[in-house]
């Protein structure tokens, strides 16, 4: 895939990584551009993060089984990640870490928490309360889901990540039951009354994210 822009920083620790911005792309074409990350990147290459939407799609993870899902015109996809079946579409960014996790001493269960603490942090910047659920990840605004996420770890690196909703048509989560979560509310930034950009909730919220690794 072809970056619009990339620039390199550094994390809380001082650790480099490529943050790429890289527009609209198909959910196939990223999928297949991760693996190969994770799967041919040496020791020596530099991390990176990118930031992204997708055309409307349906991703399935590991643990899905479409019992309640209602058939449309959107197609769905099988992948590799954790979790449940969520929906991407225009209007919603999403932040994929490709992350050698002992470099930054982290686990999964914490690269999971600074996904969570990034979301928060950007939306509290806003005025708006945000929380954590047991045992479903993710960030919710009176108990709607506003950003979801699932990883996967493959030879140390993690790939997948955050997908943040912030100006979208939400109509496809009506038929699914979001992150395997029946009766499950969604919700965004527009709909609370906030206006920013794609590009800039993805500039604060990568910003955040290294900020805290």
């Amino acid at each position: 895939m072809i970056a619009i822009s990339e620039k390199k920083h550094l994390t809380s620790k001082g650790n480099e990584v490529v943050v790429k911005w890289l527009g609209r792309v198909a959910y196939e074409e990223s999928l297949t551009a991760m693996r190969d990350f994770a799967n041919t990147r040496t020791d020596s290459e530099v991390d990176e993060l990118w930031l992204l939407e997708h055309p409307r799609i349906y991703t399935q993870g590991t643990a899905c089984d479409l019992e309640t899902f209602i058939p449309s015109d959107i197609p769905v996809i099988k992948t590799d990640r954790g979790g449940q079946i969520t929906y991407h579409g225009p209007g919603q960014i999403v932040m994929y870490p490709l992350l050698k996790l002992k470099i930054h001493d982290l686990g999964v269960k914490s690269l999971v928490q600074h996904l969570e603490q990034a979301a928060i942090d950007v939306l509290a910047a806003r005025g708006i309360n945000s929380s954590r659920k047991d045992g479903a990840p993710g960030v919710y605004v009176n108990q709607a889901k506003l950003a979801a996420l699932g990883l996967r770890i493959r030879r140390g690196t993690s790939y997948h990540g955050l997908s943040f909703n912030v100006g979208m048509d939400l109509t496809p989560f009506n038929n699914i039951d979001p992150c395997g979560y029946q009766g499950l509310e969604v919700t965004q930034l527009r709909d609370l009354g906030v206006n920013s950009s794609v590009q800039q909730i993805g500039k604060e919220l990568s910003d955040t994210f290294l900020g805290l690794i």
